[in-house]
C-alpha cells in the first residue's frame, strides 16, 4: 500500500550486491510510477527513468530542454512507488560541476538508486541522433569527479556515460570510458555501439559494470539478453519501450473510436478494472480504512 516499504539506502545496497553477482540485470523505463509497478510485476531487476520520456511526457524533444527539478520529481514519484531500484538519467547533470554536484545530492534525495551523467557539451541531444558534440576529456572527469564528492550514500550508484563513439571511434570511447572510470564512476554507459563485438571490446577494457542501451530505432540493433550476457554487459535498458508501446495503443484505439464511434472493439485490448485495482492495491486501502475508523470509534467509548 501507498509507497515502497524499503529505503533508498536498501535499495541502493541491494542493487550494489545484485551488480557484482556477474547476472544481466534489466532494466525496462517507467513512464509514469503505474507503470513502474508493472516493470516489477513482471520479475524485471530495476527500472529506468530516461529523460527523453520526461521530456516526451511534457511534450518536449530531448534537446536539454528539462530541468534538475522537474526530472528529479518524476524520478522521486517512480522511485518511491517500487521495490526495485530506479536508476536515472541525469543528462549532462545539467551544468558543469557545481551544478553536476548539486544534481547528485537532489537524486540522492528522490530515492533513486544510481544516476548517469554524460560528457555532451551542454544543451544535450539525444544520444542516438547525429551531430551530438562532447566536451574534452578535463571537463567530463570534472563531471565525474565532482558526483562522487558530492554523494553522501557511498551506495548510490554513479554512471558515466559517455558519447565519444559515434564523432571519434571505439577506441577513443574505451580511452574515455578507462578515464571516467579513474575519476571514480561505478559503472560506464558507452552509448550508441555499433555491434556485439564493441560491447564487448569496451566490457573486456573495464572492470566495472557496463550498461547497455537497447532503444528501439537506434544505432545498435536490438540484441537478445543472452547475446548481451555473452559480451559481458551487466546491465541492459529500454528506455522508451512502454512510452512507446502506451501511445502506438492509445493512438489506435482514438483511430479506432473516430472510425467507429465507441470504443466498444478495443475493450478486449485495454488492462482491466481488476488487473489495475490488483496492481493499485486496491483491497490494503480499504483494510486500512477500516482498521484506524474502527479504532478511532474504540477509542470513544469511556
Amino acid at each position: 500500500m501507498l509507497y515502497s516499504d524499503l529505503t533508498p539506502a536498501a535499495k541502493r545496497a541491494a542493487f550494489r550486491e545484485r551488480l557484482t553477482s556477474g547476472e544481466l540485470l534489466q532494466l525496462p523505463g517507467a513512464f509514469n510510477p503505474l507503470s513502474a509497478r508493472l516493470i516489477e510485476r513482471h520479475g524485471f531487476d530495476g527500472v529506468y527513468v530516461s529523460g527523453a520520456v520526461v521530456a516526451a511526457d511534457l511534450g518536449l524533444p530531448d534537446v536539454g530542454l528539462t530541468t534538475l527539478s522537474e526530472v528529479a520529481g518524476r524520478a522521486s514519484q517512480i522511485a518511491r512507488m517500487t521495490d526495485l531500484p530506479t536508476l536515472v538519467d541525469a543528462d549532462t547533470g545539467f551544468g558543469e560541476a557545481m551544478n553536476v554536484a548539486r544534481t547528485v545530492q537532489t537524486m540522492e534525495d528522490a530515492g533513486v538508486a544510481g544516476l548517469h551523467i554524460e560528457d555532451q557539451v551542454n544543451p544535450k541531444r539525444c544520444g542516438h541522433l547525429d551531430g551530438k558534440q562532447v566536451v574534452d576529456e578535463a571537463t567530463a572527469l570534472q563531471r565525474i569527479r565532482a558526483a562522487v564528492t558530492a554523494r553522501r550514500d557511498e551506495n548510490l550508484l554513479i554512471m558515466a556515460r559517455t558519447d565519444i563513439r559515434a564523432g571519434a571511434g571505439l577506441d577513443a570511447a574505451i580511452d574515455r570510458a578507462r578515464a571516467l572510470v579513474e575519476a571514480g564512476a561505478d559503472a560506464v554507459f558507452p552509448e550508441a555501439m555499433r555491434d556485439l563485438d564493441e560491447f564487448a571490446a569496451m566490457t573486456d577494457a573495464l572492470e566495472v559494470p557496463v550498461l547497455a542501451n537497447m532503444t528501439e530505432f537506434g544505432k545498435s540493433e536490438l540484441f537478445t539478453a543472452d547475446h548481451l550476457r555473452d559480451a559481458g554487459i551487466a546491465l541492459v535498458i529500454y528506455p522508451v519501450s512502454l512510452l512507446r508501446l502506451a501511445m502506438g495503443a492509445a493512438d489506435r484505439g482514438l483511430t479506432a473510436l473516430r472510425a467507429e464511434g465507441s470504443l466498444a472493439s478495443q475493450v478486449e485490448h485495454m488492462q482491466t478494472r481488476a488487473d489495475l485495482y490488483e496492481l493499485l492495491d486496491y483491497p490494503a486501502y480499504n483494510t486500512f480504512d477500516a482498521g484506524v475508523y474502527d479504532f478511532s470509534l474504540e477509542g470513544h467509548h469511556h
